[in-house]
């Protein structure tokens, strides 16, 4: 299928989502799935009378942006995890949104100096821990992972699943190359077996006496206690947030881009500013189990329960930099392998 044939059906299934076509609508390319994101974009549209068209794509939307170029029917895309946006952005198909709103709301180092990228929710890196095997306190830090007292104790989903690959970027920002790859070393010889699985993965592999702790972000674990068929498995865990020696909690972002073409400018800006409202906001807290990237807004009761946290300092856009890098060392070691 070619670039021009991709537009049209896309266009097509937009405009067929929406019955009767209200006045404005905004068209999304979302990596995130959907039913996490349609309560907020409901909740939009019925305050601001603006449709809202998702089209869920998991992968190469960089590539399809390009290859759409100019006709892309595509306003916004909302995606998970630093390294997408970055993706976005080094492909050259993202155009900078200059909002008082978006920046009074967002943080500093969760939004892209030049306002190409702009982050809605974050999520720490943490670890699960079993409740029967792990003691509060056995582990504090990201550096205690490489500690010989947990060989053949630890699971891990890829070295290179993004999540993992921006949380090695920031141990390489704090500890120098180095030290980074003993550390990946040492964590690689502490594994229960060769990484494999996604972060629910690992928590059913704690649950099933497989490992003693994993490494996953927390909202995961949300989403467990909240599905019947896995919340034996979330039960089986604690949540412990392990620091940075000298620094905080490695966090990610959920985060939102307008594209170069985007043909609803206006009525997209309108959704980012809405996207980062107290409103907003909280529904990403009560409904995905997300930490709110807005200061103030309170966290879900499911949320507040697991303790207090205190974030790394580190900007995500100087992560960002420090991937390549990050990737090299992990292959360097073979991690996976």
């Amino acid at each position: 299928m070619n670039a021009l044939t991709t537009t049209a059906s896309l266009t097509a299934l937009f405009l067929a989502s929406v019955a009767p076509a209200l006045a404005e609508e905004v068209n999304i390319y979302s990596m995130r799935q959907p039913e996490l994101i349609q309560p907020l974009l409901d909740r939009f549209t019925q305050e601001t009378g603006i449709a809202v068209n998702v089209a869920f794509v998991d992968k190469g939307v960089a590539e399809r942006l390009v290859a759409e170029g100019s006709r892309s029917p595509a306003d916004l895309v909302l995606t998970v995890d630093i390294s997408r946006l970055v993706e976005l952005q080094d492909a050259g198909v993202l155009q900078p949104v200059s909002s008082d709103v978006l920046k009074a709301n967002i943080p500093a180092a969760y939004r892209d100096p030049g306002d190409l990228w702009f982050g809605l929710t974050t999520r720490a890196r943490v670890v699960y821990a079993s409740k029967d095997r792990v003691q509060p306190g056995d582990i504090t830090t990201y550096e205690d992972l490489a500690d010989p007292k947990w060989a053949g104790r630890i699971c891990i989903r890829s070295g290179l699943a993004d999540y993992n690959v921006a949380l090695v970027a920031a141990y390489l920002l704090h500890h120098g190359p180095e030290a980074t790859r003993t550390w990946l070393e040492a964590v690689k010889a502490n594994l229960a077996h060769r990484p494999t699985g996604a972060d629910r993965d690992q928590v059913k592999s704690i649950w099933s006496g497989e490992c003693d702790i994993a490494v996953g972000n927390t909202y995961y674990i949300g989403q467990m206690l909240t599905d019947p068929e896995q919340k034996d498995f979330a039960e089986a865990v604690r949540i412990d947030f392990p620091v940075f020696e000298n620094g905080g909690t490695h966090m990610n972002i959920s985060g939102v881009a307008m594209t170069k073409a985007a043909p609803d400018h206006d009525a997209a800006v309108k959704l980012m500013e809405w996207l980062a409202s107290d409103a907003a906001q909280a529904i990403y807290a009560e409904v995905n189990h997300e930490y709110p990237v807005k200061p103030g807004v309170a966290l879900s009761p499911m949320v507040a329960g697991w303790g207090s946290l205190t974030p790394d300092t580190l900007g995500l856009a100087e992560i960002a930099k420090a991937r390549g890098e990050a990737v090299k060392l992990i292959e360097d070691v073979d991690f996976d392998g």
